[in-house]
């Protein structure tokens, strides 16, 4: 079974792992339908916490420590591009953030450059920041599990995607909720939600071409995905889950719960 499905294109294997992220948002922006418009806060703390923990465990288990172990097998001092693409991931999200015009939920200051845009496609954007290191690592890890013809790396990439299409689900519903409960329809709350991870399968994509043409840099990429989820959590996801009038654990329950089920999923499987 494994086998044929290394006998895939990695081109080919990054678009399904990433296309499987994007079905769970998908799937979590669908809760619009099920839940009421006011939603507890806690439940949108913890779902907030719960991506930022499976993110900050993907960029240890299945990025970081992948990106110094590959490049001491490439004769590399293993630190060397794990804290090089760490910066440059870091970089990159902080110049999108500054450049690429968003609005965050319950904020009515919009970030980045002055644009005419809606408030409604602010707002996805926001959250479409999150979701393009989120579909690099993604196809990153599929792609290299292809190009090595490797059965661990490929269990390793499956790990990957299904914890963050865990994460993604909760995430899908973080958004579609709240943008409900700001006046738009189901149905409009529910499409925005489902199109804030359409990057995810274009940004995996990207990752793949780039990695096949130029094998040596996955050490770099993979420590650059590492920066720029890392930059996502502690810039917005942790500061978004912990904000309440009132103090409450939800956002710390919720991050705890999600380091530890991305950490079970990569050592199990990985």
């Amino acid at each position: 079974m494994l086998s044929n499905i290394l006998s895939l294109n990695p081109i080919v294997l990054a678009l399904l792992g990433t296309t499987f992220t994007f079905l769970a948002t998908t799937a979590g922006a669908a809760m619009v339908y099920l839940m009421k418009k006011d939603v507890n806060p806690d439940i949108q703390h913890g779902f907030l916490g719960f991506a930022a923990g499976v993110m900050i465990a993907a960029s240890v288990w299945s990025l970081l420590i992948p990106a110094i172990e590959m490049a001491e097998e490439q004769g590399i001092t293993g630190w060397i591009p794990a804290a090089g693409g760490f910066v440059f991931g870091g970089v990159f999200l902080f110049i999108l953030d500054k450049l690429l015009p968003h609005l965050h939920i319950d904020t009515d200051k919009p970030e980045g450059l002055k644009s005419s845009f809606k408030r409604t496609t602010m707002l996805v954007l926001a959250v479409t920041l999150h979701n393009i290191p989120e579909g690099m690592a993604v196809g990153l890890s599929f792609g290299l599990a292809g190009q090595m013809n490797s059965q661990a790396g490929l269990m390793s990439a499956f790990a990957l995607a299904l914890g963050m299409g865990i994460q993604n689900f909760p995430e899908g519903a973080a958004i579609s909720l709240p943008l409900r409960k700001e006046g738009f329809s189901k149905n409009k709350s529910f499409i925005f939600g489902a199109l804030s991870g359409i990057v995810e399968p274009i940004a995996g994509l990207a990752g793949a071409l780039l990695v096949t043409g130029v094998a040596g840099i996955m050490p770099w990429m993979l420590a650059f995905a590492a920066g720029a989820m890392i930059y996502v959590v502690v810039e917005e996801l942790i500061p978004e889950s912990q904000s309440s009038s009132e103090h409450s654990h939800a956002g710390t329950i919720g991050t705890m719960l999600g380091f530890l089920v991305m950490m079970v999923l990569d050592v199990a499987l990985g």
